[in-house]
């Protein structure tokens, strides 16, 4: 609405169009009159969520949010994808846009690894479903891996990795083999583990785990994505490949005859007939 209303002027310019692409941090970003502040130092937590808590900054219902596990200095951490309400572990907060899209973006496939409690125990039909994917009512799944950790008389424990962030999608893969998750917990995302974090603490990546993540979503230190195409030389068509080099005479051979077999007397020109007088 701001941009259609001819109210946001970058670097001096007004803005027309909506998706212009901006950098905060370098550009003169204009709303009224009055300059937007460039963003504060980035930052990216692990917090282990509790049963109970929303991960969301705010819920209409009124229920408790992750905000209540970070205090007021961290409000503008945002959640990394969800867990629903009842499902616990690694949650990935950050003020890094560009982080957070690489990761949540299907491209990448960024492997979500879970810890799930389900009822009865799943035959080898109903793992096979899984892994080769089932249909939902929003399409088919795309392969998971599924391994057996215990086998109880009522309930088995299993590990899920799968690489899509659909909502509720380990418990509705469940649902659909028949048999309903009971317990779930995330413990790591890409090459990040929950380790021994305890319930509703939270703490910074180290600096080599920021690195390993950026890694696993596609970006460069830079912050661009590693997969970007290169750019190809002027004057170049996008289909033009470059010309094979001659290829060498073969051994015995000489340019732009047959080869001449090993141990075969030299071949006599032919004498041209003297014309006659």
């Amino acid at each position: 609405m701001l941009i259609r209303q001819g109210r946001v002027t970058l670097n001096g310019a007004v803005v027309r169009e909506l998706g212009v692409q901006a950098d905060a941090a370098r550009d003169v970003i204009l709303v009224d009159g009055a300059r937007l502040p460039p963003p504060g130092p980035r930052r990216t937590i692990v917090l282990h969520k509790p049963r109970g808590i929303v991960s969301t900054q705010d819920d209409p219902e009124g229920r408790p949010t992750v905000r209540t596990l970070l205090g007021g200095s961290e409000r503008r951490l945002y959640p990394v994808g969800r867990l629903d309400v009842n499902t616990t572990g690694l949650l990935l907060m950050t003020n890094d846009g560009n982080l957070a899209a690489a990761l949540l973006h299907p491209r990448a496939g960024v492997p979500r690894v879970y810890r799930a409690k389900v009822r009865g125990a799943p035959d080898d039909q109903a793992l096979v479903r899984v892994r080769r994917g089932v249909r939902l009512e929003d399409g088919k799944t795309l392969p998971a891996e599924v391994r057996v950790l215990e086998k109880r008389p009522t309930k088995t424990w299993l590990e899920i990795t799968v690489r899509e962030g659909r909502s509720r999608l380990v418990r509705r893969l469940f649902d659909a083999v028949g048999h309903p998750v009971e317990k779930l917990v995330r413990v790591r995302l890409g090459p990040l583990v929950l380790g021994t974090l305890p319930p509703g603490g939270w703490r910074d990546l180290t600096p080599g785990e920021l690195q390993a993540l950026r890694r696993a979503a596609g970006l460069s230190r830079g912050g661009a994505a590693a997969s970007a195409r290169p750019r190809r030389a002027r004057g170049t068509s996008p289909k033009s490949t470059p010309p094979r080099p001659a290829s060498p005479p073969r051994a015995g051979g000489h340019a732009g005859g047959r080869p001449r077999a090993a141990g075969a007397p030299p071949r006599r020109s032919r004498a041209r007939p003297r014309p006659r007088p």
